[in-house]
Parts: structure tokens; sequence; C-alpha cells
């Protein structure tokens, strides 16, 4: 029996979109490779660099550098034209190699990983006159972005029944919704026992004591200086893993910090490839709010204090965690060091958040996707 050739496309627009792709491409290879065989591209994969650079780029230091600018992008999107415009400018840098891609692999289903390769794909297809199932993953959770839906007669995975009830109030069948558990790797599925825990502080030579570890995206957490300076001031006792991820300006400024105030219960990383390691020896993670990020957060049972956001986009996130208390949203960088210190002191409380991610009964959807993916 012929194997099914499943194409997966991402864009690298911050990790929430590769992750999940990865993560199920990952499953389908170890669990299902009898069946399926999957290939994964990025959209960009022949993009001129210029192209590249405005949505990749622009993405990444819009949302560290400035933020507001990036919201009230989101904002003008809620109007139609704009997110016509967009979705076609960015179409028109994207149809020669979706092309290439889809007479050279011929797959047999198309599996979409960012709103930006909804309106290209489709077009491509049309001009082939080729009929290929495509599943849309929209990778946003709670709040999606408005372009994930311009085209609303196409099949979604979706993450949450707070958005599938948007969704159908917009007008989208709810046959073409589909809800699974939010898709991560297949390592954040059971979370570290102590045994574990202690096992990877020893690795990563980390004192066995309490530990913050502080956590952005690509580019680090933003006001990572302020945040870890307001912490030194505060005399803290316990382990600080700070990630700076590819930020060197912050990396660098985060050690001359160490060095100033020679604190060896301060550990400074660049760009890594382990964070479950560091996920796991944490108890505490400081970190924004990226769908990825905190759901990680989340299933290694560890408490997240959420410093920033993308509003809107990432606010169902914040929403999702205050509203179960699963963990604190503090955007006051002077409070940070304060409510760390409470929650390591206070054993009943930090208990409590917890108990409460226990019993929010979070789970991978990883092999849930890639089954429904592959019998789809």
């Amino acid at each position: 029996m012929q194997k099914q050739k499943l194409l997966f496309i991402y864009l690298r627009t911050g990790g929430g979109h590769l992750a999940p792709a990865r993560a199920v491409a990952e499953h389908i290879s170890k669990y299902k490779s009898d069946d399926c065989e999957t290939l994964l591209i990025d959209g960009f994969g022949k993009t001129k660099w210029l192209a590249r650079f405005i949505i990749e780029d622009g993405y990444r230091h819009l949302q560290s550098k400035a933020k507001w600018f990036y919201e009230f992008l989101y904002l003008t999107h809620k109007l139609k034209f704009i997110s016509h415009i967009s979705a076609f400018l960015v179409s028109i840098n994207i149809t020669k190699y979706l092309k290439e891609v889809l007479l050279d692999y011929k797959p047999d289903k198309i599996v979409l990983f960012h709103f930006f390769l909804i309106k290209p794909l489709f077009s491509t297809l049309q001009k082939l006159k080729k009929e290929i199932p495509v599943i849309t993953v929209v990778t946003d959770p709670f709040t999606a972005h408005p372009l994930w839906f311009l085209k609303k007669d196409q099949n979604f995975i979706l993450f949450s029944d707070k958005l599938k009830n948007q969704c159908i109030k917009n007008g989208i069948e709810e046959t073409r919704l589909n809800v699974f558990p939010f898709i991560l790797s297949e390592k954040f599925s059971e979370k570290p026992d102590e045994e574990k825990v202690l096992l990877l502080k020893s690795r990563y030579g980390v004192e066995n004591k309490k530990t913050l570890l502080i956590l952005g995206g690509g580019d680090g957490i933003p006001k990572g200086k302020r945040i870890l300076k307001k912490f030194i001031k505060s005399s803290f006792d316990y382990n600080i893993i700070i990630v700076c991820g590819n930020n060197k300006k912050l990396f660098n400024q985060v050690n001359k910090l160490k060095q100033k105030y020679n604190r060896d219960n301060l550990i400074v990383y660049g760009f890594v490839d382990f964070v479950y390691d560091l996920i796991c020896l944490s108890d505490l993670v400081i970190t924004k709010c990226g769908a990825s990020t905190f759901m990680e957060i989340l299933m290694s049972g560890k408490i997240p204090v959420v410093n920033t956001y993308i509003w809107e986009q990432e606010k169902g996130n914040v929403d999702f965690i205050i509203e179960n208390k699963l963990g604190i949203y503090e955007k006051r960088i002077d409070r940070l060091p304060g409510i760390v210190e409470n929650l390591f002191r206070e054993k009943d409380l930090y208990s409590e958040f917890k108990k409460n991610i226990d019993n929010a009964g979070l789970k991978n959807g990883s092999a849930e996707v890639a089954g429904y993916i592959c019998n789809f």
C-alpha cells in the first residue's frame, strides 16, 4: 500500500508556527511511518531576502522593540481590506516556490501552520487545477489573528472551544472546526519527577535549591536587563537562569551584571536547544505569553509568571492562566522579585498553583492531531 505524502508548510515568524509543525511531523515519523511520510518546508524557502527580512525579521523586531506598533498593525488587520492587501503582498512572494514544491513532491494532503500561507496556497492549487485536501492549523489557541479566517470554506484544527465558538459566530461552518489539545513536542507529555529534576540540575551544574527561569522567545524576554537588575538588587538566595536567545546585546548585558555583582547562582545562556531541560529543572518561569512557551511551562507542571504579552493576539493566553489560577500576570517589573520571593516562601500558595495546574487536565495533542491528519 502506497504511503500518503503529507506536506507541512510553516513560516519562521516566531517559534510558535514551526514548533507544532515539527511536533506533529515527528510523531508521524515515529509512529505512523508505515502509512505516511511528511515533508516540512519553510514557505519562504526561495523568497527574496527583502521579503523575508520584512516579514520574519520585522515581526521579531516589532515584538521585542516596538510592541505597540505590532499591536497597532494587529488592530488594523481587523479591517478586511487591509488583511486582503497584506495577504496579497505576501502571496506574490510565495506562490512560485509553492508551485515548484507541489509539482515536485505531489502531496496527497497539505497542512498549513501560518495564516500568510492560506491565500498563496489556494491560489496556486487553483492555477494548477489540483484538488488536494488542505488543513489549516490555527496556532493561536484562544485569540487568533483575523487573517486565519479570510477564507472560511477550509478545514481548521483549533485548540480551544472558545475559539471554535468565535469562529461559528463569524460564519464558519461547525463541521469545518476540529478542536484538539495543544500540540507540543512529545517530551512535554510527562511532567518531570523529582529524580529527573535532580539529574538535570546535576547535568547543568545548577545548585540543588529553588530555581527561577527567565525565558522569552528567540530574542530573549523583553526588558530582560531591567528584570534581572531588579532581582540582583533584591539579594536573591535561589538560582536564576536567564535565556537570552539570539539577543547578543542582552547576553552581554546580563553577563556584565553577573560579573559586577559576583553572582555564582546566576546562569546565563544565549540560544539553546535544551529549553525543555531548563523548564523541567526550574520551579518558576518568568516569561512572555506566546502559545507554545506558556503551554510548555504548564505541561511541565511549572508555574508561569507572565510579565508581558502581545495585545490582542496573546490576551487569551493570559486570560486562560489567570481565570484558571495557573499562574500570575504582573507587568510591573519592580514587583517581580516580591512575587517570586512570596511564591518560594509561602508553600501553601505555591502548592495551590501546582494543584491547579495538575487539575487542569492539560495534555499533549500531537498524537490526536497526527491521527486526524493521516485519516482526513
